[in-house]
């Protein structure tokens, strides 16, 4: 058994999987887990639960004892609420994590970050790279990217730390973004965003774990980050042809320029501000740049240095996700939940 890894958000999504693959590593795995969270799953693998919260300095000094790597997963995610809720739940946290970690002896952090810390990029020719400034081009109400961006600044003056940039991460145990994609496909809601040909770069789950993990243990890898995206031989219109067929709905025909739609998600997302509404209009500025936006994010540095490159495609990606639903939660798919 190797030393001791600290996972946060490891009751996610994301953070589920990292755990799941250390374990498989013979790691030896704490999670740092609120008490409200379900850690069943965590259970099963047989990771130490260590009950604390990240807002809490003390609490994140206690869960980093005798760990020599964390793999900072937590965040807030989603396309609504307070800036408030997101900078507590993404910036704070990882605030009070580089603290502790230099207060104790100094672990190296992962830390997962995202391709959002770039903001709203127009089509340009080549590949986007690392290098590519951040925290320059995020819309009026971006919280998420914003947030991701602030968090990645809390990393600066501890040099122990590497960082990925996954772009859309799905899979199984996904219980929020293609949920509702399910949920606005079934309501007639969605629009071919453009053309439908822009290729998606979405990215499996266990593809982002095993790059986060590479990086974590790359001996001469230090504060440098790292695309981890597909390489986008799906489209967008493919992907939504691959959902309508599998849910047995008829294929989406109509489509919406992407200025058009920003437009009226724009509108929608102030009318719903205004009106203090507790859940998101149907369709937002980040949903909107998910499915629409460019995805020339090169990989070229975590395949040269990490090794790294995706091996789940989109189409079997998405196969192996529907599958997972249907045996795990069936609902989801027939509708009877979201």
């Amino acid at each position: 058994m190797g030393n001791l890894k600290l996972v946060t958000g490891a009751t996610g999504f994301l953070g589920s999987h990292i755990a799941e693959q250390l374990v498989n590593r013979q790691e030896r795995v704490r999670a740092l887990v609120r008490p409200s969270s379900d850690t069943r799953f965590l259970e099963k693998l047989n990771v130490e639960i260590f009950v604390g919260d990240l807002n809490e300095p003390d609490s994140v000094r206690q869960a980093l004892k005798s760990v020599d790597t964390v793999y900072h997963a937590a965040a807030f995610v989603g396309d609504w609420g307070p800036w408030r809720q997101f900078y507590s739940g993404t910036v704070e946290t990882t605030r009070n994590l580089v603290e502790a970690c230099r207060r104790s002896a100094c672990p190296k952090i992962l830390h997962v970050s995202s391709i959002s810390v770039y903001g709203k990029q127009s089509a340009m020719r080549g590949e986007y790279s690392e290098d590519l400034p951040i925290g320059q081009h995020h819309w009026i109400g971006d919280h998420y990217g914003r947030t991701k961006f602030l968090a990645e600044e809390q990393l600066k003056g501890y040099s122990n730390y590497t960082i990925v940039r996954p772009s859309w991460v799905y899979g199984p145990r996904d219980y929020k973004a293609l949920p509702r994609v399910f949920e606005a496909l079934r309501a007639g809601r969605v629009r071919v965003i453009g053309s439908g040909v822009n290729p998606l770069n979405m990215v499996y789950a266990t593809d982002v774990a095993r790059g986060a993990i590479l990086a974590a243990n790359h001996p001469s890898v230090h504060a440098q980050a790292f695309h981890l995206c597909h390489h986008g031989e799906c489209s967008q219109r493919d992907m939504i042809d691959i959902l309508c067929d599998r849910l047995k709905l008829p294929p989406v025909r109509r489509n919406v320029s992407l200025p058009l739609a920003w437009c009226v998600a724009s509108i929608a997302e102030i009318a719903y501000q205004l009106a203090r509404r507790p859940h998101p209009p149907p369709v937002t500025r980040r949903a909107l740049y998910m499915i629409g936006r460019p995805t020339q994010f090169s990989t070229a540095r975590a395949a040269r240095q990490l090794g790294w490159q995706p091996e789940v495609g989109i189409r079997d990606g998405l196969k192996l996700t529907l599958d997972w639903y249907a045996e795990n939660n069936a609902a989801v798919l027939e509708g009877r939940s979201t």
